[in-house]
């Protein structure tokens, strides 16, 4: 079916009709695709809180309007499609041709606080850049970007939503044939270190500069007219990044495939292939399939955020005159990261602010959980408790020390435990229980799906009917490997 053959959405007269700046900018930058319809779309999951937010409740006039709208087979009001050009280095390799090879963006709204963010499909059909794939997502990697995006935002992390999902009717061949998905995806953008890598290992300044004041123009634009406005964004991205990767620490959280074309200059969590939380705590933790060498380990996060902000240097220094600007802030990256995860950690332990005595605490409280293989999540809320427990000390010489260094604060212990409570979460989207939701979807059965959405919306209160989701997985639910949604 052609884009002119497409069934039309009726005209609804809207301020938040879709636009796409993006398509304002130069043509190599993207290519114009539209959706490849799909055989029989059933809406799965709608987003309509954040649909209001976006100015598209408007949309939902039924499930199967949606269904239609959300899998590619029609497009919303003032929808122009195009599949974003990129290049990224992959495990330390750079790969000069990616792009959007399974994903549309559909255009971009002003939410309800006057920020402009895009809405992007995702498993809609083959593009210029699918490198010969098909374009498609099957139904378990649908299932889990939804559900780890909305886990990640109820947990006050930066990330992109999740508007819409939709089972396709049709089945897609990996392994094994396996129902088809298509998941709507909301972003402040879509930029990412990639896209200024593209166009700077091919020379193309122009562009770079049109994408460096595209991208300042939406995610900072107060910067714009400063004596060094690509300096200055560059120090907002490292700012956003190392904010971000300090916060995926202190939850146990492992992306598992920091590639450069999976970082975005927005500061959000972007792309939920392999990532997982971690259960027990293990510094060196790996989950994704094809990380062999343990690259993007838990305790490499930092050092990897590092890495690809030196990538994005040497593209946006092109646009300045000075490197040793740059240099400068890259050598302030890993102190800085330290100070934001060590003020997290400090929190997280019940103390006001970040300390020698803080420090030393956090530094002692993850060599117990890791020689103990104690549940990382779980044993934050467990030590929370042990503030008015007598007896033998559950967690050894490290909680005397504690409890002494929280009691010489002069706080009283129900104010620390609401602290401490306040920023550990009890629930958070564990291995087994995502894999639980997706088989679940497979055999057409959601319950699980819509319990967790219900549960993860809410992390840090207390669910009694819900407490089994709070629970480690017992040795036969363990999963210790997770994979790319391609």
């Amino acid at each position: 079916m052609s884009t002119a053959d497409r069934p039309s959405v009726e005209t609804i007269i809207s301020p938040s009709s879709l636009q796409n700046s993006y398509a304002s900018l130069p043509e190599p930058m993207y290519a114009r695709v539209a959706p490849v319809p799909v055989a029989a779309p059933t809406l799965l999951a709608w987003n309509a809180p954040l649909a209001e937010e976006l100015g598209l409740a408007h949309l939902a006039t039924s499930d199967d309007a949606l269904a239609e709208l959300f899998s590619g087979n029609r497009l919303p009001e003032g929808a122009e499609p195009i599949a974003l050009a990129y290049a990224g280095h992959q495990f330390g390799y750079f790969n000069r041709q990616l792009g959007d090879g399974r994903a549309v963006l559909l255009g971009d709204v002003v939410d309800s606080d006057g920020h402009r963010r895009d809405v992007q499909l995702k498993g809609s059909g083959r593009t210029p850049f699918s490198r010969g794939g098909d374009g498609r997502s099957s139904l378990g990697p649908v299932i889990r970007e939804y559900l780890l995006s909305e886990a990640m935002y109820a947990l006050g992390v930066p990330t992109t939503r999740a508007l819409a999902a939709v089972q396709t009717g049709e089945q897609v061949l990996r392994e094994l044939p396996l129902p088809g998905g298509v998941f709507t995806r909301v972003a402040s953008s879509h930029v990412r270190i990639g896209t200024f890598e593209y166009f700077a290992s091919r020379g193309e300044r122009d562009n770079l500069k049109a994408l460096a004041d595209f991208a300042i123009t939406r995610h900072a634009p107060d910067l714009a007219d400063t004596d060094r406005p690509y300096l200055e964004f560059f120090k907002h991205v490292v700012d956003a990044q190392v904010s971000l990767v300090a916060h995926w620490m202190d939850l146990g959280f492992i992306h598992g495939v920091m590639n450069t074309d999976n970082t975005s200059v927005s500061g959000e969590t972007i792309d939920y292939g392999p990532c997982a939380f971690m259960d027990e705590f293990n510094a060196s933790k790996v989950f994704s399939s094809i990380d062999h060498q343990g690259r993007y380990a838990f305790d490499q996060q930092p050092h990897i955020i590092l890495w690809n902000l030196m990538r994005l240097a040497e593209c946006l220094s092109l646009l300045d005159d000075g490197r040793e600007a740059f240099e400068d802030v890259i050598d302030d990256v890993l102190p800085r990261f330290e100070s934001l995860y060590f003020a997290r950690l400090a929190k997280k332990l019940g103390f006001t602010s970040d300390s020698e005595v803080a420090r030393s605490l956090a530094a002692a409280w993850l060599a117990h959980l890791q020689e103990h293989a104690l549940d990382y999540t779980l044993s934050f809320r467990r030590l929370a408790d042990r503030l008015d427990a007598d007896g033998d000390a559950e967690f050894g010489a490290f909680e005397s020390g504690w409890r002494a260094a929280i009691d010489a604060q002069g706080r009283d212990t129900a104010t620390v435990r609401t602290a401490m409570n306040a920023v550990n979460p009890l629930f958070i989207p564990r291995n087994h229980q995502v894999e639980r939701a997706i088989q679940g979807a497979i055999d057409s059965d959601l319950s699980v799906f819509n319990e967790l959405r219900s549960v993860l919306a809410r992390p840090f209160d207390e669910q009694a009917d819900f407490a089994d989701y709070a629970k480690p997985p017992v040795p036969e639910e363990r999963v210790t490997r997770t994979f790319c949604g391609t």
